[in-house]
């Protein structure tokens, strides 16, 4: 074989590797419009983790480190996560933050753990990457900065996405009960709301707070002022083994009326909106089914009020208001 055609060969299969196959899934498979909701920008939350690059080379293998700190590639095919189908969660690497479960991972065929959603959204972060001739998604770790992989479209259904996510920047957590899930509500008086979500089975924990407004770290004065734009939300985690996100949503319009603005019986003020903060692609879908059903259905006599939005920042409330029915044999909402 000439000389040529040999280094021809040579650069096409580097090319393959270097790009993971990735970049020829989103020319290829691409389906526009799928991923133009998904914030991309840097820095899209506050670092949780700080650290120098010295202090991650002290702390990381070589191998991680070049590949989350230097948004390195591993060769495809040779990374141990992935055709690793163990019930569990997979880590950061870095630092350890939960970000995907094993309920969402397949084998997408290309070389690499793959993954339909995330545990969290608002774990990750999205950006741009422009270095490659086809424009790809890349995606960090929100806690930390750390690269992970790359976003595509072509992903199963039901969210249609792919998490293309290397090996080596994944650590992982067996959990026989499986991964667990976020979802946010916001119903009116956080206590109560909390109280009803927290009884139910395959709920694993609750922490109410604030949402959906503009002003950092709000306090309970604050956001009782009616100027933060935030709402009184709950955040709870659950298992999806267990009880279903449609069910979730479900309960949440039996307890409360869904239909008034900006206000739950005596309580008035944006805070005590009725909002669906959805985590996924997933739970928007799934939310929107719902209301749109109920729409249909007739059960309620005025329009559904109810906003259906992204997850935004969560702050959480004062330690007084945490499992307030729980402290107090007397509550000041009615549920």
């Amino acid at each position: 074989m000439p000389l040529k055609i040999k280094a021809a060969v040579l650069a096409a299969a580097v090319f393959l590797t270097m790009a993971g196959w990735k970049s020829l899934n989103a020319l290829f498979l691409s389906r526009p419009g799928l991923l133009a909701e998904r914030p991309i920008g840097e820095d899209a939350m506050s670092r949780k983790i700080m650290k120098t690059e010295s202090e991650w080379k002290e702390t990381l293998s070589p191998e991680t480190y070049a590949m989350m700190r230097e948004c390195g590639t591993e060769p495809p095919f040779s990374g141990a996560y992935n055709l690793h189908f163990e019930k569990g969660v997979y880590l950061c690497a870095a630092c350890g933050t939960p970000l995907f479960g094993s309920d969402s991972k397949y084998d997408h065929g290309t070389g690499w753990p793959s993954f339909s959603s995330a545990i969290d959204e608002s774990r990750l972060e999205l950006r741009r990457d422009l270095s490659l001739p086809v424009p790809r998604v890349e995606v960090r770790c929100a806690a930390c900065g750390s690269h992970l992989g790359h976003l595509f479209d072509d992903g199963p259904a039901p969210t249609g996405v792919h998490y293309c996510v290397n090996s080596a920047a994944l650590g992982f957590e067996a959990r026989t009960s499986g991964a667990t899930e976020t979802a946010t509500f916001a119903a009116g008086c956080f206590w109560g709301v909390e109280y009803k979500f927290g009884r139910l089975k395959g709920v694993t924990a609750t922490r109410v707070g604030y949402t959906g407004g503009t002003t950092p770290n709000p306090s309970y004065e604050q956001v009782c002022t009616d100027r933060t734009g935030h709402a009184e939300a709950l955040r709870l985690e659950f298992d999806p083994s267990l009880i279903r996100y449609e069910d979730l949503v479900r309960i949440f319009f039996g307890l409360h009326d869904p239909t008034q603005v900006d206000r739950q019986g005596l309580d008035v003020g944006r805070q005590y909106r009725s909002v669906i903060f959805y985590h996924t692609q997933a739970q928007k879908e799934t939310a929107a089914r719902v209301v749109s059903e109920l729409e249909r259905s007739g059960r309620f006599s005025r329009p559904l009020a109810t906003a259906l939005v992204p997850a935004a920042e969560f702050y959480p409330a004062e330690d007084y208001h945490q499992k307030f029915y729980e402290k107090n044999e007397k509550g000041a909402c009615a549920f």
